[in-house]
């Protein structure tokens, strides 16, 4: 997606050495043509920095941070030229004690960072994010290299045991590789707020996003759901340091950074390492198989409660990203799958397949390290359809039925038969509420099954706006659209919360009365409840299991 960071240049000039001033025309949105001259040229501009996210940049009394995308020039013809950075130290007194943090090479620095750094080219330059701050760091050491963690915002975290953890976490993932990627260190570079959430990998570092409340404190005993999700993304983004930033589909060599790169392979990349992030936690040891059953039951689910799977596949998921994934609408839902979260499903059911055709001799894992030396590690560029090809000759069967239909094609995996290898069952029931997310068994008496209209919502002050509306679903039947704000059920006035309790309250066939506003117009529907839908997915260790069922299930979850 083109984020278009240059429409935060708000002032730009040029000079040669000597001070005059050159002409500057602009040629579109992001080019700059600067008058000829026969001596060097200094640039001058300024950035507006004030987006708080892990894509570009952010300033102000308490940091700085920012992607070398939204803030260097790159020098037309000159990409492939070595080039280097100075960053100097703020002159405000008051932030004297900042210091810089960047897995960007080091040539010229003092003992707080600040000074000159060096890359190859300019695809290097960009690709170390920097934060300066007063900042918490520690270190651990896995593969033989330092890893820091570099956490700005204000904390309690308990540093030693969140170096305990990621460090369990990437030695997993080199063992799964065999080797870490050619680096000297690795940042993990975390931004701690009240609530946010995201991470975006580079080739030596990860920038990383968090609330305060999904960090460990001193004296907390077991994982909790929110260090749980942190976990997982940490996992997931230094995985992308073989996937993606290394081993990646042949139209990413080079990256054209002015226009979409076009690929039906971002399920592998993203999927995979999906797949991946979480099973890593298992593998670590962090996690049980069970913690491990419901973050898979809650991937599932988000897949399964869509009916955008029936419409679009993988693979063309993968495609249209940049305008679809990442521009989704309120009809979202109905029309688009994530290539994130039905990509893992899909290395669920590779991995299982695999293992199957070979006695349980060639997995996933097999396949994720032949990636690496094939094509990550010597730098090749992978062509459409070669990982489907690659995996195919890793078992000496034939796989184009299974791509075709789960990569290609828009059907439902068959996972408890491909589950059955490790004892593994894959079941299906209908929400409890609103706020279930899947991954369990349901809390009540599954024989009372709840009434269903079919639409999402969000608070309003006048009462509950509706998000989004799901195809075949009573809201839809009834002419409710996105947008239409609900005041009113059976003549009471409602808000979200109400609402919520209602439709728990009613059961399947009840006729409802909704009064909305559309727009600045009073309409009326008249809703008939359904039965809602099993689209909840939960998986269960089998009680069962034989010998060789237990035998492989130990090996997956232990690799």
């Amino acid at each position: 997606m083109i984020r278009d960071f240059a429409k935060n240049i708000v002032q730009f000039s040029a000079e040669t050495a000597t001070g005059q001033l050159l002409t500057t025309t602009r040629k579109d949105k992001s080019t700059w043509i600067v008058e000829a001259c026969n001596e060097d040229i200094i640039i001058s501009y300024q950035v507006y920095a004030w987006d708080l996210s892990v894509r570009s940049a952010h300033l102000d009394n308490t940091h700085a941070y920012f992607n070398g995308s939204s803030v260097f020039l790159l020098v037309h013809g000159q990409e492939n030229m070595a080039c280097s950075v100075e960053l100097q130290a703020a002159r405000n007194p008051q932030l004297s004690d900042w210091c810089v943090a960047t897995s960007l090479r080091s040539k010229n620095i003092n003992e707080q960072g600040f000074g000159l750094y060096q890359a190859d080219n300019y695809d290097e330059l960009i690709d170390h994010p920097i934060e300066i701050g007063n900042f918490t760091r520690a270190t651990f050491e896995a593969g033989g290299i330092v890893h820091e963690i570099v956490i700005s915002g204000r904390h309690d975290t308990d540093m030693l045991r969140l170096c305990q953890d990621l460090r369990r976490i990437c030695e997993q993932h080199i063992r799964l590789f065999g080797e870490l990627p050619a680096i000297q260190r690795y940042v993990f570079l975390i931004m701690v707020v009240g609530e946010g959430y995201g991470g975006l990998e580079h080739r030596a570092s990860t920038s990383l996003l968090c609330s305060r409340d999904d960090l460990p404190r001193l004296g907390d005993d077991g994982i909790n759901d929110n260090y749980r999700s942190f976990l997982g993304l940490c996992s997931h983004e230094y995985f992308h340091t073989w996937n993606i930033k290394r081993i990646k589909p042949a139209v990413f060599s080079p990256y054209d950074l002015k226009h979409e790169c076009y690929t039906r392979q971002l399920w592998a990349f993203e999927g995979l390492t999906s797949y991946y992030d979480d099973l890593a936690l298992l593998r670590s040891g962090l996690i049980s198989l069970d913690s491990y059953l419901e973050l898979l039951g809650q991937t599932a689910t988000r897949v399964w409660r869509g009916s955008g799977r029936f419409m679009q596949s993988i693979a063309d998921s993968s495609f249209d990203a940049w305008t679809k994934f990442y521009k989704q609408d309120e009809n979202a839902p109905n029309a688009i799958v994530s290539y994130y979260a039905k990509g893992t499903l899909l290395a669920l059911a590779l991995d299982m397949l695999l293992r199957k055709l070979s006695d349980n001799q060639i997995s996933l894992d097999d396949l994720m390290r032949l990636l690496w030396k094939e094509y990550g590690k010597p730098g090749k560029g992978l062509k459409e359809g070669e990982i489907e090809t690659l995996a195919a000759e890793l078992v000496k069967h034939d796989l184009s039925d299974f791509f075709q239909r789960y990569l290609y094609g828009t059907e439902d995996f068959p996972l408890n038969e491909l589950l059955a290898i490790i004892a593994i069952e894959f079941r299906l029931r209908p929400a409890d509420s609103t706020d279930d997310k899947g991954g369990k068994a349901a809390s009540r008496n599954e024989s009372n099954i709840p009434a269903w209209l079919g639409a999402h919502f969000r608070s309003d002050p006048a009462g509950a706006k509706i998000t989004h509306v799901l195809s075949q679903s009573p809201a839809m039947q009834a002419g409710l659209s996105a947008g239409d704000l609900i005041i009113a059920v059976n003549e009471l006035k409602i808000d979200k919360q109400k609402l919520e309790k209602i439709l728990q309250r009613y059961q399947p066939e009840t006729r409802l009365r909704l009064h909305a506003f559309r727009r600045d117009e009073l309409m009326r529907f008249d809703v008939t409840l359904a039965a809602a839908p099993k689209n909840t997915c939960f998986f269960l260790q089998t009680t069962t299991a034989t010998v060789e069922q237990k035998i492989t299930r130990d090996s997956w979850k232990s690799a």
